[in-house]
């Protein structure tokens, strides 16, 4: 018997027509009208790519929620209440176009007292992580840590940390906290002893510490794998165990890359057990290298990325994170980023986990929004999500798109919506109260935020985040690019124009926003879907594909190959279905808000131009 809401929302479909409902196993689906197609069915790893259970291609594009979890003013919780977790939820989807969550935890806060996990902590959280769950939004937890421990810290520090509770730092009588002279608070990862000697213990499991947090990790995921129900717990994709590991310091002879071998990579064994204990035995582990892999500031690279693991397998994601230090230092990077300016970077992300044999997610990501080198945001940001897109810049993308290679998964730093209305006590110091930015070591990365009338805005431009990018690919991505025209102050960002020698594309596109995807169809019969963004219309928006060419797609139905619907989740937020009923067939689909009622023949045309220019490139 379905549930009071089920029930309801099936009646507003009878009513209203296309309506998706959130949180029903992709197995009812077969059962409810064309009009509600869709897969809530968990994810697996599968050749490299996270795919869904109707064998299709899944992107996971969001935000972090939240640097809220780092603070004390609402105990570790990344929320205030679950009414500002759904408010939150709702906006991520609507307005941010994010269909998933790395969703921070604290192990102070999940065991406060050594041995005993707080289960009104983890009902609470619990709570709010099914606020998103709910909205339609996939969820991968994360024990976060940065600096170890704000406890390390003394109450005048300039600085804070976060993740390990009280007694865990007062197990090691650690020396007083002092970074000396640094500009940076990530400086305190090597510079500071306390710092150091702390994540030293912890990976040596010194007083036992990391025996303490894999029990609680373990008691931690069999709680919220038995406080969701079946339909919510398969929007939960996996866990990330550590965020940003490093050594702390290095036994003698030791290096990075030993380090990870040694120390890094039991660890993460040790947790996966622990996963399977916790009946995660089928979701992977978003496993991070050291914090340095791939960091590009040449004096920090280090040999790592999990080199010596050996094929990490379905069970295993690579996870890491990527930040252009360059660009944040405000000496390193003069001006700003320009076209394929992380393609490298990405690309490299693109290579490991491929030789590792698992799907890759690049978990954070961003740049500041405020401050000396706030003014780079812009195009930083904007290359970066290039880079998420494809491997190529948008100068050769149209030349080489085979190149282009798979879209990666990728979570933007941060969304936090009491940005600028904080009240923290820094290390418990009323005199150092924190109420601007993040309200953490000065950093103001989110790009949400409340507005005085409490609704949630963006305060980065929604072109720039709110994104057209293929959630479900029916079959294998072949190449993707998405160019978004955001602003740079008054300039618009074009980086990827269509070429000269496909005049009626670039007439149908016009100085509008497009994406293009190209793929192979398999041997399922979902349909492929791209999320439409808010500023993409169904009334407005044009399709170009070889299955058909239309100008405001139809409502969905199993017999339309080119239509729209409603995101699941009840957020009012959009997608376009693709529906080819073949396998092994090249396929391509090009989608616009650059056009006003073009002609069959101008649509026509453009469709003749991408049949021959995909068929002369794949």
């Amino acid at each position: 018997m379905p549930n009071i809401r089920t029930r309801l929302l099936l009646v507003l479909v009878v009513l209203f027509g296309s309506l998706t409902v959130a949180g029903v196993p992709s197995a009812t689906a077969a059962t409810l009208p064309d009009s509600l197609w869709f897969d809530a069915s968990p994810l697996t790893v599968q050749n490299g790519r996270f795919v869904d259970g109707n064998g299709r291609e899944v992107v996971l594009r969001g935000y972090n929620v939240s640097g809220e979890t780092k603070l004390e003013e609402n105990s570790g919780l990344p929320f205030a209440s679950v009414a500002d977790a759904k408010k939150s939820a709702t906006a991520l989807r609507a307005l941010g176009g994010g269909n998933s969550v790395r969703f921070l935890l604290s192990w102070a806060h999940a065991e406060p007292t050594r041995g005993t996990v707080d289960t009104a902590y983890l009902a609470a959280v619990t709570a709010q992580m099914q606020a998103f769950l709910d909205a339609g939004i996939r969820v991968y937890p994360d024990f976060h840590q940065d600096l170890y421990s704000r406890y390390l810290f003394n109450s005048g520090s300039w600085y804070t940390g976060d993740g390990a509770p009280k007694w865990a730092v007062t197990a090691g009588s650690y020396p007083q906290e002092s970074c000396g002279i640094c500009l940076f608070w990530g400086q305190n990862i090597t510079q500071n002893q306390a710092v150091t000697k702390a994540q030293y213990d912890f990976w040596h499991n010194n007083y036992g510490v990391q025996d303490a947090f894999l029990d609680t990790a373990q008691r931690t995921m069999a709680y919220v794998g038995q406080h969701l129900s079946a339909a919510e717990f398969a929007g939960v994709v996996g866990f990330d165990p550590y965020n940003e590991p490093y050594a702390g310091s290095y036994d003698s002879g030791q290096s990075s890359r030993s380090w990870e071998q040694g120390l890094l990579w039991p660890f993460y064994q040790k947790f996966r057990a622990r996963m399977d204990a916790a009946g995660w035995q089928d979701k992977p582990a978003f496993v991070e290298p050291n914090l340095f892999w791939n960091a590009n500031i040449d004096a920090q690279k280090q040999e790592g990325g999990l080199l010596d693991a050996g094929t990490l397998g379905p069970r295993y994601v690579f996870n890491t994170h990527f930040y252009d230090q360059k660009a944040i230092s405000g000496v390193l990077m003069w001006g700003n980023a320009s076209d394929g300016q992380y393609a490298t970077d990405f690309g490299t992300v693109r290579d490991r986990a491929s030789a590792a044999g698992t799907a890759a997610v690049v978990s954070e990501f961003g740049h500041p929004l405020s401050g000396n080198v706030s003014g780079k945001a812009p195009t930083v940001d904007k290359a970066m999500y290039q880079a998420l897109d494809s491997r190529l810049p948008g100068s050769g993308w149209w030349s080489s798109p085979a190149s282009s290679g798979p879209v990666l998964s990728g979570n933007q730093w941060q969304w936090d919506i009491y940005n600028g209305r904080h009240h923290e006590l820094m290390n418990d110091n009323a005199d150092k109260v924190q109420t601007s930015g993040d309200a953490w070591n000065d950093e103001d990365l989110s790009v949400a935020k409340l507005d005085d009338s409490g609704a949630v805005t963006l305060r980065q431009d929604a072109r720039l985040l709110d994104r057209v990018y293929p959630s479900a690919t029916a079959g294998t991505a072949l190449a993707f690019t998405y160019e978004d025209r955001s602003r740079d102050g008054s300039t618009t960002l074009t980086w990827n124009p269509v070429p000269s020698s496909l005049p009626n594309v670039s007439q149908l596109v016009g100085a509008g926003q497009y994406g293009l995807l190209v793929w192979r169809s398999g041997s399922g019969t979902a349909p492929t879907e791209l999320h439409l963004p808010a500023s993409f219309p169904t009334s407005t928006t044009t399709v170009v594909s070889d299955l058909g060419t239309v100008y405001g797609p139809p409502a969905y139905t199993s017999s339309t190959p080119v239509a729209a619907a409603l995101e699941p989740g009840g957020t009012g937020s959009r997608r376009l279905l693709l529906t080819d009923s073949d396998s092994g067939v090249l396929h391509y689909a090009l989608v616009t808000n650059g056009a006003t009622a073009p002609s069959a023949s101008l649509l026509s045309a453009a469709k003749a131009e991408l049949s021959a220019w995909a068929a002369a490139h794949f």
